[in-house]
């Protein structure tokens, strides 16, 4: 089913859903519009879970119409009830929907904690990788975070389930003394005498990370020139 596909990995921005059209009831968000030159009407309901489910009324008969839904129906008319259906539902999605990558708890703090410090969002760079992201400053434009997905192998770990990592910038020194593979790991795909990687299954309490975060923003400002005054 199209919203299966479309809607995978991400969450409804409430605000932005108000500035679309969508109207706020009981059960979550409400949007309505005219199809096939007002013949149709396709409602539009997001509920409290996020879940996204749909329904075209012929305006005549009152009934459901449900053969946009049918692959191995054809026709004129049916393609165009298709294409205008999927239309709607992907404008919806870039213009009302956040990605929703990441989901542990503490992937969650980070994302929150650097929208509220620093006034950044995520950065989703690469097509082939969609559960990679970055944070960086404005000014210099260089990364200090990175959230990734990877088999927990990749780490050295037992096991090939998934895992949620964080990787930041660090000064060596401080690297040599706090590299334990328990906590903290060398940086994944990383530079390893620059970066640090931290599972984010909390073993590192958030806190914690946070201070990080924090060096790893100042480690990743511009260098200031040295001037040399004339003798």
């Amino acid at each position: 089913m199209l919203t299966k596909v479309l809607f995978k990995d991400r969450r409804p921005n409430a605000s932005r859903l108000i500035d679309y059209g969508f109207e706020k009831d009981e059960n979550g968000y409400v949007y309505r519009t005219a199809i096939a030159k007002g013949q149709m009407q396709l409602t539009v309901k997001i509920n409290e879970a996020a879940d996204v489910e749909t329904e075209i009324i012929d305006n005549e008969s009152g009934e459901e119409y449900v053969l946009h839904l049918v692959d191995a129906a054809e026709g004129g008319f049916v393609g165009v009830i298709k294409e205008e259906y999927e239309n709607i539902l992907r404008k919806i999605e870039a213009s009302c929907f956040d990605k929703d990558i990441f989901k542990s708890e503490q992937a969650r703090q980070i994302i929150e904690y650097v929208r509220e410090k620093y006034q950044d969002e995520l950065e989703y760079l690469w097509d082939q990788f969609p559960k990679y992201a970055v944070c960086r400053r404005k000014d210099s434009r260089k990364w200090y975070a990175i959230l990734l997905t990877i088999p927990q192998e990749k780490l050295g770990m037992a096991g090939n389930d998934l895992i949620e990592i964080l990787d930041l910038r660090v000064k060596p020194a401080e690297l040599d003394e706090i590299l334990d593979e328990r906590k903290y790991f060398f940086g994944y795909h990383m530079n390893k005498r620059n970066w640090l990687t931290i599972c984010l299954n909390n073993t590192v309490p958030k806190e914690e990370i946070f201070n990080r975060i924090d060096a790893s923003y100042e480690l990743a400002a511009k260098k200031k020139s040295s001037t040399v005054k004339p003798v």
